[in-house]
């Protein structure tokens, strides 16, 4: 399904500006759902090389829309996203839902609860993008297209190396408690597929 809701998006000029705006959207989402996460002063150097990488993706996506057509989406305005309130739901929801199951898995609090979400919401979201970003560049070379997301790929799959690391030294069973964490995140991704894929019949 999200092949086809890609192509799709990719086919038409205003749908494509939408979408790379609503991918900005979510990568400037995840950069500050990142700077909420941090300690007052015990910062790493990964969490620091996250959100700066996260913040540039959502710039580098919104000066992409320039290529398909630089008087679209200025802002980040429900009337410039696709599927805004899912958009806007998808990884709030996915945090929330993340501290619950850890709080009641590992009875954390505070700042360490933080972390943790940190820790699984990011590998989830990663996990997401090796598969999302991927097929949208697929399909971006096969209509010729000027807009390119290859540098993207390979930080985000550096990142989730990185994710997958430090959920090691949290805990011995990670694999098992990710697994979980991924299958809420997949549910919150199908419904904004679905919500993207109703909104286009609407657009047609």
């Amino acid at each position: 399904m999200l092949d086809s809701v890609l192509k799709s998006i990719v086919s038409d000029k205003v749908l494509h500006a939408k979408w790379l705006n609503t991918l900005s959207y979510m990568e400037n989402a995840g950069a500050k759902k990142i700077s909420a996460s941090e300690h007052k002063e015990n910062v790493n150097l990964i969490v620091l090389k996250h959100a700066a990488e996260e913040h540039r993706h959502a710039y580098y996506l919104k000066k992409q829309i320039a290529k398909v057509d630089e008087a679209l989406c200025k802002t980040y305005t429900n009337a410039e996203l696709l599927s805004p309130n899912y958009t806007k739901y998808y990884l709030h929801a996915l945090d929330i839902a993340v501290c619950r199951y850890l709080k009641t898995e590992f009875n954390l609090s505070g700042y360490e609860l933080k972390f943790a979400a940190y820790l699984f919401v990011t590998y989830a979201i990663e996990v997401r993008a090796d598969e999302l970003y991927p097929v949208y560049q697929t399909i971006l070379d096969e209509t010729r297209s000027k807009v390119n997301v290859k540098s993207i790929i390979l930080e985000e799959e550096g990142h989730l190396e990185e994710m997958i690391n430090q959920l090691a030294e949290f805990d011995s069973n990670w694999e098992d408690h990710a697994a979980k964490i991924v299958q809420i995140e997949q549910k919150l991704f199908d419904n904004w597929v679905e919500a993207l894929q109703e909104e286009l019949s609407i657009a047609v």
